[in-house]
């Protein structure tokens, strides 16, 4: 058995997805974001991004993170931002003794999905499906949740 925590940074929102994998059989635990507060210098948000995949973490005792890689995007200054997100969260899961995997989005929605330009509701409607969930989770969430479940599939051949 392997449970996975799935991590979509974001600089304002970051989802978490906590999944067990076993047997190829998934199990879903928990999900949720963690949002920073936008009025506070980008510091102080990097560690309420750090803290909480820390507390999850702790909650729910994964075994290893997977973690969406940052994306080109069209703005530096968005890119860098997002680029510091993610580190926070891949030094919280570092600092816990995960190992940690990264995975583009394009292999995200393809493991998921099975198409690599996928929209988010696509998206969440298949974490849904596959997960046996009764609500669609908010779309930040789907997608940690994605990447936990493409990090499950990775290891299933």
């Amino acid at each position: 058995m392997e449970r996975i925590i799935g991590i979509d940074p974001g600089s304002r929102t970051t989802g978490y997805g906590v999944v067990e994998s076993e047997q190829g059989r998934l199990r879903f635990l928990s999900c949720g974001v963690i949002k920073t507060t936008t009025t506070m210098p980008f510091s102080y948000r990097l560690n309420q991004i750090f803290t909480g995949i820390n507390e999850v973490i702790q909650v729910h005792g994964p075994t290893v993170a997977a973690v969406e890689d940052v994306f080109l995007a069209t703005n530096p200054g968005s890119a860098l931002k997002l680029g510091q997100a993610r580190g926070a969260a891949v030094v919280a899961a570092m600092q816990n003794d995960l190992e940690v995997t990264d995975y583009s989005a394009k292999q995200i929605k393809q493991a998921v999905v099975g198409y690599g330009q996928a929209g988010k509701a696509q998206v969440q409607h298949m974490v849904r499906v596959l997960l046996g969930l009764n609500a669609s989770p908010s779309s930040d969430a789907a997608d940690a949740l994605a990447v936990a479940i493409c990090h499950a599939n990775q290891f299933r051949i």
